[in-house]
């Protein structure tokens, strides 16, 4: 029987609170409207960025359903929708693409002004939300709540992909692989025979690893407080891993020392901490480093630092979602992937029902997962 046009009824993991677990709730899903599509989704990985909202670091709106790297298949979708149709297989997009606005038509930009991080409100476009609960209005996660068996989103914010690919690997390519390994290729562009350091040795940092490694750098530095994540590391490119707490002198001095004094080419910060994208910035070479930021900031955080790190001509850049334009570049890697350029399985660590997503964030906060996908 066609579930078009009606109301679905569903679990979803629902976040009523901060520092509270996520509850596993039968929710009410509208049908898509005008230019909107409504999603199955099958698979989807549990990213830092919603830990930091349960953790209170990123301030959002809540009620709310979570999640914002997965894969589906298209349930049905609202009039005027013409980019994908019922039954193809599709990721979700937390940065959009309108195609029309000034990030969106120049080559040097991919933040779509109809991005929902920014400034999150938590609702589709028009305002409104398609999730209740209860009774009550469920806030939607950057354009895509993907914590649902089925979510629904703007047409702007999902790409068709080859069915073929697996889902349940394919949708770290909804954030965690595509951010890292852009913020190498994409945003940075690093150099082949380059010197390279990343920060974070998770999902994100990782794929930021094997960014590096593609584009020929000739040295892959490591930085983490967890050892157990090096073997990982090396076997995805890293050519050396260091723990900052196995030093008495900060981590930039001991990257410098590792360089002969010379700094890294490029860093990379994958953490969310102001603490550690300093860090990052000062191991870069004072004149032409480049440090990447792709960890989500803490809300309310500021950064305060020696201007002196800049004036002498290092680069300092932010990454959203890697740089990629993700409606033209999320089929592509999706393909590179069936291709064999890259892979995506030592990323992941563990693949649970659904009904275990707290399980999964445990296994984040204590260090033992570099991603956890979810099936349903």
């Amino acid at each position: 029987m066609s579930t078009a046009g009606k109301v679905i009824k569903c679990k979803a993991a629902v976040a009523w609170e901060i520092q509270k677990p996520l509850v596993i709730e039968q929710i009410e899903v509208a049908p898509p409207k005008d230019h909107e599509v409504r999603i199955k989704i099958l698979a989807t990985g549990i990213c830092g960025t919603d830990n930091h909202v349960l953790s209170g670091t990123f301030a959002v709106p809540l009620p709310m359903i979570l999640g914002h790297e997965a894969a589906g298949v298209v349930e049905s979708v609202g009039e005027g929708v013409t980019c994908v149709k019922p039954g193809d297989h599709v990721i979700p997009l937390a940065v959009p693409q309108c195609g029309n606005c000034s990030p969106c038509q120049n080559s040097r930009g991919n933040l779509c002004t109809q991005n929902d991080i920014t400034r999150v409100r938590g609702l589709m476009p028009d305002g409104t939300s398609r999730f209740t609960c209860k009774g009550k209005a469920l806030h939607h996660f950057v354009s895509t709540s993907t914590f649902t068996e089925y979510t629904v989103v703007h047409e702007n914010a999902v790409v068709k992909i080859d069915a073929a690919a697996p889902l349940e690997k394919v949708c770290l390519i909804g954030c965690g692989f595509s951010t890292g390994y852009g913020a190498a290729l994409q945003t940075a562009q690093v150099e082949h025979g380059s010197t390279c350091a990343v920060f974070g040795l998770g999902g994100v940092g990782l794929s930021a690893v094997m960014g590096c490694k593609a584009a020929g750098a000739s040295r892959i530095i490591g930085v983490d407080i967890n050892k157990s994540k090096f073997a990982k590391a090396k076997e995805l490119g890293a050519t050396e891993c260091v723990n900052p707490l196995d030093y008495k002198k900060p981590i930039n001095e001991v990257l410098f020392d590792m360089t002969d004094g010379e700094g890294v080419d490029y860093s990379f910060e994958a953490i969310g901490r102001t603490d550690t994208m300093i860090a990052a910035l000062a191991s870069c070479h004072e004149n032409f480093g480049t440090s990447v930021i792709m960890g989500v900031p803490p809300s309310a955080s500021k950064i305060c630092f020696d201007p002196m790190l800049l004036f002498t001509g290092r680069t300092w850049k932010g990454s959203v979602l890697g740089g990629w334009k993700c409606k033209d570049s999320f089929p592509k890697l999706v393909s590179d992937f069936m291709g064999k350029k890259f892979v995506l399985n030592p990323l992941i660590t563990q693949t649970l029902p659904f009904e275990k997503i707290n399980e999964g964030f445990e296994l984040l906060r204590s260090g033992k997962s570099i991603r956890t996908v979810l099936t349903f």
